[in-house]
């Protein structure tokens, strides 16, 4: 079984009740088998039931993590695209607040082909990584959308040991299938030649 982020070997890493989990060796991605990946009628029933909305201040709190942080890097004016925004976009209301412009792509609830045509100032992707069926070609699509100079900002939660793996309750969800760790962002800076910030435990940057 080949790594679905860099195509390395992989190794069984943990198994509970419902599916096991294979690590990879080289970038260290904790990912799904593809014959357990759930169908997108399946996620989508799962994220139906989330209530996600501007009108959230709760909402606005939590992803202020990661747009806080990210205004302090951008232009005034500039362009972006929040890619995975689920049926309540809510962080582009945020960021066009502030006075940016900010396009939406979302397999399912904004399903926007040409926005991925377009290159961006900045792209966000929060709690959408641990989603990716196919990482190697969802991450290269993001990059090569990302102009020059421009930021990539990640929201996921990240994984630690095995021990703390086999206890979280980030793996119970159903259509979380691809754990990050400070390492495979680690790799995945070194593959795209980018600089990396590391935030907060779920909050990651890129700058191309």
């Amino acid at each position: 079984m080949y790594c679905p982020l860099c195509h390395g070997n992989t190794v069984f890493f943990f198994e509970d009740e419902r599916r096991p989990y294979h690590q990879c060796g080289r970038c260290e991605l904790i990912f799904v088998p593809e014959r357990y990946l759930p169908s997108r009628e399946e996620e989508k029933a799962q994220y139906d039931l989330h209530e996600n909305s501007p009108e959230d201040t709760g909402y606005r709190r939590f992803l202020g993590r990661l747009t806080d942080p990210l205004l302090k890097k951008l232009s005034p004016g500039s362009v972006g695209l929040d890619f995975g925004c689920g049926p309540g976009p809510t962080l582009s209301v945020m960021l066009e607040e502030a006075g940016h412009q900010v396009a939406l792509f979302d397999p399912i609830y904004h399903p926007n082909p040409k926005a991925l045509e377009v290159q961006y100032d900045f792209i966000t992707a929060t709690e959408v990584f641990e989603h990716l069926h196919n990482p190697q070609r969802d991450l290269e699509r993001l990059w090569n959308c990302l102009g020059s100079g421009g930021w990539l900002g990640v929201m996921t939660k990240r994984a630690q040991d095995l021990e703390a793996f086999s206890k979280w309750h980030y793996i119970q969800d159903p259509t979380h299938v691809g754990f990050w760790s400070d390492n495979t962002f680690q790799w995945i800076a070194g593959h795209w030649g980018a600089q990396l910030e590391l935030i907060d435990p779920d909050v990651a940057f890129f700058r191309k």
